[in-house]
């Protein structure tokens, strides 16, 4: 990891705002807390174990959440740039995360800390109503992901991947695509061979 540096808080701050307009002062607050991180392709941005003390807003680049069983990956989520994500149950519970977030490119990370959250929280009301927001939004994503994981055929699942993300293809490997949906590469070859 390339060490810490201030952020250029704008895209964090207006997604923020897209959700739950900041007075000056909370806004002014909220910059004065964020920092930003580098992160070079492959490498963890949170390994499994570890608490997660942060929310995140990629600036630039493509992350994954995944986990391992005894056999094989799975992936549960992809964010690339403009999107704010954290590792949910290990962030609100602090406890040790079942997950681990990996770079998939080279990638720009604007971090705002568990803490600092906590005490903006209690400090404005706007805070309060941004992060209830946020952690609405997450729930409704993470219930879609799991609909579609226990409902979908592999084939459906793939469509939907490609009308909801089609851009990412390019990104990302064939194997972490696999990964997602639940399936093998040689399933997912196929799939791909049926158009």
């Amino acid at each position: 990891m390339i060490t810490d540096h201030f952020a250029d808080a704008t895209n964090f701050l207006a997604f923020v705002s897209s959700l739950s307009p900041l007075e000056s002062e909370a806004n002014e607050s909220m910059r004065s807390k964020l920092y930003q991180k580098k992160y070079r392709k492959g490498e963890l941005i949170l390994e499994t174990g570890t608490v997660c003390k942060r929310i995140y807003f990629i600036d630039s680049g493509l992350v994954k959440t995944f986990f391992y069983t005894d056999t094989r990956e799975f992936i549960m989520r992809f964010f690339a740039e403009g999107s704010m994500f954290t590792v949910l149950d290990s962030f609100l519970a602090q406890r040790p995360s079942a997950y681990a977030v990996q770079a998939l490119e080279d990638t720009d990370i604007t971090c705002l800390n568990y803490d600092d959250l906590e005490m903006l929280c209690k400090r404005y009301h706007s805070m309060e109503t941004f992060y209830r927001k946020l952690l609405a939004l997450a729930a409704v994503n993470m219930m879609e992901r799991i609909g579609g994981t226990l409902e979908e055929k592999a084939q459906i699942a793939y469509h939907k991947f490609l009308q909801a993300h089609g851009p990412l293809l390019q990104r990302i490997s064939l194997a972490d695509l696999a990964s997602y949906l639940g399936i093998t590469q040689v399933s997912l070859s196929r799939i791909r061979a049926m158009k």
